[in-house]
């Protein structure tokens, strides 16, 4: 589908959301962020519209978005406060970008909005405030949380996602979600089969009580910012799919990049350090591009008058997406845990 709405993608990072968003069919008109690296990274990759560094707390900002236009604004602004690997303290300032967003997409008033996040975001103090302004100014909204594995990712990632429409209907796009959602998680062998060259791999757990070692006959765990070498004292988990001493690595930039759906043509240029914050930070691209495929059917019905609204209340389709899965590698049977 091809779509003739404006949109402009806030909190950019990489281009993940604008990539997916433009495999979906939608026109990105521009792009704002505040880290150089991530701007730098996008300009590199992405060239038919410009992106500019820019603070987006800055109200000035609301005047230059304006001139683009946009019937859509779209972004996922800084999740570290919200975020398992983060401090999970909203006093610290970046979760405030939250109701930044809030405040400029109400400001504009663009038909559309989407707002991507991690998945403790939802019960956060700033969403609370952030739903607020956007209902107060007549935007009802379609909440969830998804798990990328089945969207089209072979990541076990989970992500608040938001959709509001001015004047539109609660939970209006959660059929299209549901319709579209597989009902089996994507693996790495199913999206890569014999490219990898590898049948196991490291990721460093947050703790040893965790496991190390994964396969690729099951989703990756959510790709961090940070990527580390299998420290000499890893004593080894049982729920580790190979012996950590047997040829085992940590995955590359490269590749992490790849699981996030970044195509492989994707140019990666930067320091490490830099390159793996970018990817780990990224709206996975395929994830992307589902929720704007989901958002376009809806789109298209509408402009057809024959859309249905959803059964589900947001409490009930939150549960909904909360799926468990057992894979089988090797004889092995083990429930794939974070």
């Amino acid at each position: 589908m091809k779509s003739d709405l404006r949109v402009v993608d806030l909190f950019s990072g990489g281009g993940g959301l604008t990539l997916g968003f433009q495999n979906a069919g939608f026109e990105v008109v521009a792009a704002f962020d505040h880290w150089k690296q991530a701007v730098d990274l996008y300009k590199k990759n992405i060239t038919d519209h410009p992106v500019y560094q820019a603070d987006l707390s800055n109200p000035g900002i609301v005047e230059t978005i304006s001139e683009f236009q946009p019937d859509m604004i779209m972004g996922g602004p800084p999740c570290q406060d919200f975020s398992s690997a983060g401090s999970r303290d909203e006093s610290k300032g970046r979760a405030n970008l939250t109701i930044v967003f809030a405040d400029i997409v109400t400001k504009i008033s663009p038909r559309y909005f989407v707002m991507e996040n991690v998945e403790r975001a939802r019960k956060s103090n700033a969403f609370s405030e952030a739903k607020e302004i956007f209902e107060s100014h007549g935007y009802k909204l379609s909440s969830m949380v998804l798990d990328a594995s089945l969207c089209g990712v072979p990541q076990k990632r989970k992500r608040f996602i938001v959709f509001g429409e001015l004047g539109g209907a609660t939970n209006q796009l959660l059929p299209y979600i549901i319709r579209n959602q597989s009902s089996t998680p994507m693996t790495l062998r199913d999206y890569f089969g014999k490219k990898l060259g590898f049948e196991h791999y490291y990721r460093h757990p947050r703790s040893y009580k965790r496991r190390g070692v994964f396969s690729i006959d099951e989703p990756s765990p959510t790709v961090r910012g940070v990527n580390r070498p299998i420290p000499n004292g890893y004593p080894g988990h049982p729920g580790d799919t190979a012996c950590a001493k047997s040829g085992i690595r940590p995955l590359t930039t490269r590749e992490r990049s790849l699981i996030q759906t970044f195509p492989e043509t994707y140019i990666m240029e930067g320091t490490k350090t830099d390159l793996e914050q970018i990817i780990g930070n990224a709206v996975p691209v395929k994830l992307a591009e589902f929720v704007g495929t989901a958002i376009q059917e809806l789109l298209s019905d509408q402009q057809q008058n024959r859309y249905p609204l959803s059964p589900y209340t947001e409490t009930e389709q939150l549960v909904l997406f909360e799926q468990k899965a057992v894979y089988k590698t090797t004889g092995l049977s083990y429930a794939v845990a974070e």
